[in-house]
């Protein structure tokens, strides 16, 4: 048997291949996220605003999720985040 042609050859993975385990995994919807960050990690707080009237003088806030990562994994996150935002720009509009 010979070979297939370079072009029609698959490219090979660039890393591990990766078995995503969703055992526990949950869903959450939040409308609201916030960050801060020191030298070792990045905080980023979720939560929900369940307030729709704008002209209270206080808002609450639920949060439900606090994650914290190194700057490095935030700065991939960061990247991933402006390339799907990109993607969605390209097929759906501007988002404003």
């Amino acid at each position: 048997m010979s070979e297939a042609p370079a072009a029609e050859k698959k490219p090979e993975p660039a890393g591990p291949r990766v078995k995503w385990n969703v055992e526990h995994l949950k869903s959450s919807y939040v409308n609201f996220a916030n960050a801060n960050s020191t030298r070792e990690e990045v905080v980023m707080n979720f939560g929900l605003n369940n307030s729709w009237d704008r002209s209270q003088p206080e808002l609450e806030i639920e949060l439900a999720h606090r994650i914290v990562m190194s700057p490095f994994a935030a700065k991939r996150l960061a990247e991933l985040l402006n390339r799907l935002v990109a993607e969605y720009e390209s097929r759906h509009g501007e988002l404003k």
